[in-house]
């Protein structure tokens, strides 16, 4: 297997993978449509920053680690989906809240909320710690990474390269959500219809959380 072959296969795995509906585009869809563009990329980023770790880890072999380690992967796991549980019940809290803040007339209150969440910062810590507190991550690049690894290649420079492919391909796939979803933005962006995006994302989330928490490592 040459370089190249090894990137053009590995590309398409990738990019299946990447169209796959999960996680990672539920919050970047949620993001472009209660947070705006630059909000969803810097979720999107935050995610794309995770999958590199994660690629580089594996080019290493601290993956290997993961994976021989039921103690340290079930730690990842449950650390994990307590993450995304503690993100879905915040999500569907702040629903809560601002349907009581609506119903009272508190409209500054409601926008005070969302301004509070709508940091650059921290809706990139939140994509990234979404992708680096997911087992699956690792156990994905664990298993996939080295068969594209062609021999005599450098290992490290490999694996970055490969994780790189695989952001690009994320790059162009969430900057086509988020600008899909900012031409029908206008009509997306009304309080009940973010509401209901917010419970139905966090719900999703501890959905999520609950089924990492209860697979079977």
């Amino acid at each position: 297997m040459t370089v190249t072959s090894a990137i053009a296969s590995f590309a398409v795995v990738a990019g299946m993978l990447t169209v796959m509906p999960g996680l990672d585009t539920a919050l970047v869809l949620r993001s472009a449509i209660t947070l705006g563009r630059r909000r969803a990329f810097a979720t999107a980023l935050g995610i794309l920053c995770g999958v590199l770790v994660w690629g580089v880890a594996a080019a290493v072999g601290a993956t290997a680690v993961l994976t021989a380690s039921h103690l340290l992967y079930d730690a990842l796991r449950v650390a994990g989906a307590g993450y995304l549980v503690w993100l879905g019940v915040g999500m569907v809290r702040k629903t809560l809240k601002e349907r009581g803040r609506a119903a009272s007339g508190d409209a500054a209150g409601t926008a005070d909320a969302a301004g509070a969440e709508a940091t650059w910062l921290r809706s990139w810590a939140r994509g990234l710690g979404t992708s680096l507190l997911n087992p699956k991550n690792g156990v994905f690049y664990m298993a996939m990474l080295p068969q594209f690894i062609p021999s005599g290649a450098p290992h490290l420079l490999m694996g970055v390269v490969l994780a790189a492919v695989h952001d690009l391909e994320g790059l162009v796939w969430f900057s086509a959500l988020i600008f899909g979803t900012q031409l029908v933005r206008r009509w997306l962006n009304r309080a009940s219809v973010r509401r209901a995006i917010d419970a139905v994302t966090g719900t999703v989330l501890v959905g999520f959380g609950l089924k990492l928490a209860l697979a079977d490592g």
